[in-house]
């Protein structure tokens, strides 16, 4: 019964008014009420039957209409007063309402009133669902527990549980429905809020099992390493690490940072504390060939000072991966950079200190527990390029202490920006032929046309030939796809980066942390298929060296949001903006990559409308777990037993 009334409008419609039919306007839908005329039914063509029934009111007359629907007009009977609710269309001449919604009797549930739309499954109707719902919500709603504490329903003037359920449902008008709307969301975005705090307070009760000796001069030491100045932003956050590590419990750190902010330079700082304290370290990467870059960067900053590096990855041979294995067992291996390979059985490490997961949003949640579990709770640094907007962060990372880094590094140029459309595409090739001319090296990224590999592997191998044989023939171009084997990938982006191929024809393989200098220009073919995170991402592929760099988003939009997103992406370079223009764009939930990181479904609350409510629900909920951090208090009793409920639930849903 609890998921029956808690199954909630999606919209409603105000029916409080009946339209003399005399004055209906074609194209509207409008509620009326009147008399029943005769039944005629009719048959123009083998297979159809037409069911009209004229309804009058004294000021005209109204068809109403039903198509291969007999059973619709069983009930009826001529001169009985009815209400009926539809789309008014003109005929011939006459006015007709195709399939009403029709009321009998006295309840006024289907119209009178402002009348709830609910979401619908299988073979259930509108009609059937209210007719439910009108009996069951007034009966039930008032039994349902109350989890916000008494304190909290008076100093925000909510409406108990029970009666705001009822009049989301069935309200009396659009001001109390307003009212029960915000209270249902607060409660959803309380009660997460409340499991984000105990999730923190559970942690900071996990003590810390694994010291590290900060005596030593560790930032010092390793910024002589650096073959550049960090940035304000990297040495603050750099300071951060050293202050959670100096905690009694271990880190829980997310690292936003935007394309090409220095994030390396940092997790190379957080391994660097590991190796002079005696531990191992490990940092997994989404895509082999972002793992295999880090690894590079790690490897040229840290291993002239005795860091051992080594790499593991899902592509390389048993013998290599055993050889990596036993290296960890036995900590002759001091920092492993590596994808999923990293979590999976087999990989064990003698005294693991430090996870750094990069392009969190890549992994799901159990993946970040299963590495950590290959140490005795180990410090964590989450990175993530993917700019997050404050109120998602607030919302998915509530149990993270949060990083940005919100410099470039000095000497990185402004890449320009524009939005063109197909018909530009000969003067977009003459751009990128004259920049080669210069020396310089460009990308062109090809879309991903449906979600398989192989089609996008076919679209990708027949655009590289296109390109190659009459567009570029004086250059050599190479081609990077998804159902490259990994070794494959890492050969032809070696010899890019080396100079031997002048353009690079790419699908979004390369979309994450691929880091060539010499390249400056990318043209982003059908851009208008890409979402705009993603665009954001593509671009700061480009402008990672000394020389002005370029970007030019090629596609003709086929949609109004599609038409906002080419313009957005040209308009906007910090990926802050780009994260508030997506999310304004796209909606919470659709928001990228967050469906695989365990975001929550909410039913009521909206993360664009009810920011002031999300603050305000952290706000309280701090609040609770610092006066209360066990929930003992009499008025906490139910909010307690709420919380348990969902946990239930969830681990219903993990097993």
């Amino acid at each position: 019964m609890r998921d029956l009334i808690l199954h909630l409008p999606r919209r409603w419609e105000d029916r409080t008014t009946f339209r003399p039919i005399g004055s209906l306007r074609p194209g509207a839908v409008e509620t009326i009420q009147g008399k029943l005329g005769t039944l005629k039914t009719k048959s123009p063509r083998r297979g159809m039957t037409i069911c009209q029934i004229p309804l009058s009111d004294g000021t005209g007359t109204v068809q109403l209409t039903w198509f291969n629907q007999p059973y619709a007009v069983k009930t009826l009977t001529a001169g009985a007063h009815v209400i009926a609710n539809g789309k008014v269309e003109e005929n011939f001449g006459e006015l007709q309402i195709n399939t009403p919604e029709i009321e009998t009797g006295e309840e006024h549930i289907q119209a009178g009133r402002i009348v709830p739309v609910y979401p619908l499954t299988g073979n259930i109707n509108q009609k059937w669902l209210r007719k439910v719902l009108f009996t069951a919500v007034p009966t039930y709603a008032p039994k349902l527990p109350e989890p916000l504490p008494h304190h909290l329903l008076a100093s925000q003037s909510f409406p108990g549980k029970g009666r705001a359920v009822l009049e989301f449902h069935w309200p009396a008008d659009f001001a109390r429905r307003d009212l029960a709307r915000r209270r249902l969301a607060f409660e959803e975005l309380f009660l997460l809020q409340m499991e984000l705090a105990e999730q923190r307070k559970d942690r900071e009760q996990e003590p810390r099992i694994l010291f590290f000796q900060l005596e030593q001069p560790l930032l010092e030491s390793f910024l002589e390493r650096l073959p550049f100045q960090p940035t304000g932003a990297q040495f603050r956050v750099m300071q951060q690490i050293l202050g959670d590590l100096a905690r009694p419990v271990p880190m829980n750190r997310l690292l936003q940072g935007d394309v090409g902010s220095g994030k390396t330079a940092v997790a190379a700082f957080a391994a660097w504390c590991a190796f002079r304290s005696g531990f191992q370290a490990a940092i997994m990467a989404p895509t082999e060939i972002l793992s295999e870059q880090h690894f590079h960067k790690l490897q040229e900053m840290l291993e002239p000072a005795g860091v051992r590096c080594a790499r593991l990855s899902g592509s390389q041979k048993k013998s290599e991966k055993k050889k990596v294995y036993a290296a960890l067992a036995e900590h002759s291996v001091d920092l492993v950079v590596g994808t999923h390979a990293l979590i999976q059985e087999g990989v064990e490490f003698a005294r693991l200190g430090l996870v750094v997961v990069d392009e969190q949003h890549k992994f799901g949640v159990m993946q970040r527990t299963v590495l950590r579990q290959k140490g005795h709770n180990p410090d964590l640094l989450v990175m993530t390029a993917t700019p997050i907007p404050r109120t998602l962060a607030l919302t998915l990372y509530g149990d993270l202490e949060v990083s940005r880094l919100d410099e470039l590094p000095p000497g990185r140029q402004p890449i320009q920006s524009e939005s063109v459309p197909f018909s530009e595409r000969r003067r977009v090739y003459d751009d990128i032929r004259r920049q080669i001319q210069e020396g310089r090296q460009a990308y062109i990224i090809c879309p991903l046309v449906e979600e398989t590999d192989k089609v996008e592997a076919t679209a990708a191998v027949e655009e590289a030939e296109v390109l190659r044989t009459r567009v570029f023939p004086e250059f050599s171009v190479a081609l990077l796809h998804g159902r490259m084997k990994g070794a494959e990938k890492e050969k032809v982006m070696q010899e890019f980066r080396s100079g031997l191929h002048q353009i690079l024809i790419s699908t979004t393989v390369i979309e994450v942390g691929v880091d060539v200098p010499n390249a400056t220009h990318m043209l982003v073919q059908d851009a208008n298929r890409f979402g705009l995170a993603q665009l954001h991402q593509l671009r700061g592929r480009v402008g990672r060296g000394r020389h002005a760099s370029r970007c030019i988003f090629m596609g003709d939009a086929k949609s109004e949001d599609s038409a906002r997103r080419l313009k957005a992406i040209a308009r906007l370079s910090d990926g802050f903006d780009v994260a508030e223009e997506d999310l304004q764009i796209r909606g919470p939930g659709d928001f990228y990559g967050l469906r695989q990181s365990g975001f929550p479904e909410f039913k009521v609350a909206d993360l664009l409308r009810d920011q002031d409510l999300l603050e305000l629900a952290r706000h309280q909920a701090e609040n609770i777990m610092r006066e209360d951090p066990h929930l003992e208090h009499s008025d906490h009793r139910t909010l307690r037993q709420a919380l348990e409920g969902r946990q239930l639930r969830s681990a219903e849903l993990v097993h």
